[in-house]
């Protein structure tokens, strides 16, 4: 028995015993029709098997049509079906009919905190990508935040496993529920946005097990997730698109997924690795997947019962996604009301107000003239981001929202106030007053001129700044925290003639507001909150509903203090160009496939070491005991909430609490309770706190409800590296239960 025989068999053995270890699970559904397919991969050429490992346009992998095997067709997400494109690109292709619902982006749907709107959320992807054709959904996009500055922070969901695993779960199950698949990523550690096609994340077991694998076992073990993206990055020391650890013995042995993988555009980077360590399938491109594998296995260094194995794992997904005839898909518009309306609920419980000193918030009935200033008022932010713009059928901008809310009774007034930095430019930015020639540039004194003159005369502010798809997006990580363009030299100008000054941040990520914070006596997060952002926006500070979003992720008061910038883990000094836009660069299209691949193995190989271990986020600042301004958790109401006292038990499977949430203010709303643990006396080292339960809780104004939260065992645990397993340490509990990480109301302690 050869090497390659070895790995085979041993592949298939932990594939098997997966299998059948246990109740049926929802993995157990892709293996349904085996017997048919096998029957259909009986009658494929090794050619019509070998053309379904790659892309056959730059949004679909082939089927078989003389065996009535449709091809699969991709989604790019995660937050809108974007429109079409191009065949061999992702130039728009003009249609008229693919304007599409623009939801909350990923961290807008985290700052809800809620499961049942994460499973709405996935159902109106689900419904859009229906309605397009599309059989797979590139998201939800699931990686932990590791950094302040990640250009992905607003994609993805939070800086907590807890959290974004549990919107991961529900998410996927919506979207598959309305009969498309998802596809997780990326998977995994893609943590970075800089050198992300090279970088080698090095992490510990531990580490990775219990925080930046979690939110993808959960959507795969319990949510059933049928696809999987692999990402750019290695994690120790191998591309994830052939990390043998990664996708046959974790993903496919220990989770036991039984669907396939997708790698990112342009991360594939051989044809052995990827063929032997869980690859199925490379966007774009065939020249690892391709005639490579061919002449492999007609070389006896690849077995046709490998392809054969690739084969039937995509298989399981095309027989369990209903194909979309042609003539059916795109004949309405993508965009339905119904997904229109789940992407409002969700804007409304997004928001978080940061700050309310003085009440200034609601706006009060005796305001009546606002001036709103700031570009991010009117600025859309549906495109832009890199790979996760969306063609909106229609966005509410703030100030639409606003002058809406308002009607006749309040005159509201604009200035832009500041120039936008829209990144890389064509042509003389110069020409056009409003955009700034560099993202650090001071405030433009005419823009700030006119916005304090309208402040002036105002009853109440309202600032609008924050970044923009420019500064946070894919490819990039911001340079730093800093507001761009003078933002703060423009609030502290607005507030020396009016104090009545209500900051909205338009943002992905956390921004610094160490300058901004002591002249703005109300500060909201906004995010990018999708079509009817604006509506939702008014909502809020009109009044009409009250805040209720949660930070999912640290403010932190300085960049330094977060824990890669604290421990010198980032910025790596090394800099590099980055993979997936050399792609498109004009002069790369010009090589030959060869040179292209000389150029990117050319790349620098920087390493980012994860030395914080599970000290990400606000771990790293309850431990370290730095206070960060605002704390994980972090969200005020316009009502207060009493938490009454908590009765805490250790039963056989799990750790129950019990309390009362009495709402004592003038208005229905919501709160969303948060419970963590503190490990007592424990061998194991452990953080100052972690978050094991949370729920979104309505009290009617003046009401009052009883509150249960589960910790099960197996939240509990912790892997045992010399184990190489899950292990639970039995021991005493601290039980900290508040309204945010910082603000901590009742505690209790178990043995368990």
């Amino acid at each position: 028995m050869n090497q390659l025989q070895s790995i085979v068999i041993l592949a298939g053995a932990a594939l098997w015993l997966a299998a059948c270890s246990g109740p049926a699970a929802p993995q157990d559904r892709l293996t349904a029709n085996d017997k048919k397919i096998d029957a259909v991969i009986a009658q494929m050429t090794l050619e019509e098997k070998v053309a379904m490992l790659h892309s056959k346009t730059n949004m679909s992998s082939a089927g078989v049509e003389r065996l009535g095997i449709a091809d699969m067709h991709y989604a790019d997400g995660p937050f809108g079906i974007r429109e079409e494109g191009v065949p061999d690109g992702f130039t728009p292709a003009g249609w008229q009919l693919d304007s599409a619902t623009y939801f909350p982006t990923g961290s807008a749907l985290a700052a809800t905190w809620s499961e049942d709107l994460a499973y709405l959320y996935g159902t109106g992807m689900g419904i859009e990508a229906r309605l397009r054709g599309k059989d797979v959904i590139l998201g939800p996009a699931i990686n932990i935040q590791r950094l302040p500055v990640g250009g992905r922070t607003y994609e993805y969901l939070s800086e907590d496993p807890a959290l974004s695993a549990a919107l991961a779960l529900r998410y996927t199950q919506g979207v598959q529920d309305k009969g498309t698949a998802v596809c997780l990523k990326h998977y995994a550690v893609n943590n970075q946005e800089t050198n992300r096609g090279s970088v080698n994340a090095i992490v510990d077991e531990r580490t990775l097990r219990e925080i930046y694998l979690k939110p993808f076992e959960r959507a795969v073990v319990e949510g059933g997730a049928m696809s999987v993206m692999s990402a750019y990055n290695k994690v120790n020391g191998d591309y994830c698109s052939e990390n043998e650890h990664l996708l046959n013995e974790v993903l496919r042995g220990d989770w036991g997924f039984k669907g396939f993988v997708v790698s990112d555009w342009g991360g594939t980077h051989s044809t052995m690795g990827a063929m032997l360590h869980g690859l199925n399938v490379q966007m774009t491109g065939s020249h690892y997947l391709g005639q490579p594998v061919i002449d492999s296995v007609r070389t006896g260094a690849l077995t046709e019962e490998l392809v054969n194995e690739k084969v039937r794992q995509i298989l399981r997904v095309r027989y369990a996604i209903e194909a979309i005839p042609d003539d059916v898909a795109n004949t309405k518009m993508t965009s339905q009301p119904e997904c229109q309306e789940i992407a409002r609920k969700v804007a409304e419980k997004s928001i978080v107000l940061l700050k309310n000193e003085g009440g200034i918030l609601p706006v009060s009935r005796d305001v009546k003239k606002i001036a709103v200033i700031g570009q991010n008022a009117v600025l859309k932010t549906q495109s832009g981001g890199g790979g996760a713009g969306v063609k909106a059928l229609y966005e509410i901008t703030p100030l639409q929202g606003i002058r809406t809310r308002a009607g006749d009774a309040v005159q509201v007034t604009y200035a832009p106030g500041y120039r936008n930095f829209p990144g890389r430019r064509r042509g003389n930015a110069q020409a056009d007053p409003l955009v700034a020639a560099a993202i650090d540039e001071p405030s433009d004194p005419a823009l700030l001129a006119e916005a304090v003159a309208l402040a002036k005369e105002a009853d109440l502010v309202i600032f609008f700044g924050g970044t923009n798809k420019s500064i946070e997006t894919e490819g990039s990580d911001r340079a730093s925290l800093r507001l761009p363009t003078g933002q703060d030299e423009v609030v502290k100008a607005l507030a020396a003639v009016n104090p009545r000054v209500v900051t909205v941040l338009i943002s992905g990520g956390p921004t610094d507001l160490r300058e901004l914070e002591p002249v703005s006596p109300a500060i909201v997060q906004g995010w990018w909150n999708g079509t009817e952002g604006g509506t939702a926006l008014a909502e809020v500070l009109f009044g009409d509903i009250a805040p209720s979003g949660k930070l999912p992720f640290t403010f932190p008061m300085r960049l330094e203090d977060s824990p890669a910038f604290a421990l010198g883990n980032f910025p790596n000094k090394i800099a590099g160009q980055d993979l997936f836009m050399m792609l498109y660069r004009d002069d790369l299209q010009k090589m030959t496939p060869e040179e292209r691949r000389a150029q990117i193995a050319a790349m620098p190989q920087p390493e980012s070491v994860y030395s914080e271990g599970q000290l990400v986020g606000y771990r790293w600042f309850d431990t370290k005991e730095i206070k960060p301004l605002y704390a994980f958790g972090h969200g005020l109401s316009y009502v207060t909430f009493g938490y009454g006292a908590m009765k805490a038990s250790a039963g056989k499977e799990a750790v129950q609490v019990s309390f009362e949430l009495a709402n004592e203010g003038a208005m229905d709303a919501d709160e969303v309770v948060q419970l963590y643990v503190r490990r007592i006396d424990s061998k194991v080292a452990w953080p100052a706190k972690e978050l094991k339960a949370f729920a979104r809780v309505n009290v009617p104004a003046g009401g009052r409800q009883t509150v249960t939260l589960s910790i099960p065992y197996d939240d509990l645990r912790y892997w045992d590296v010399d184990k190489d397993a899950w292990a639970l340490e039995h021991g005493r509990l601290e039980l900290l239960l508040g309204a945010a990480s910082d603000d901590i109301r009742q505690k209790a302690e178990v043995s368990f």
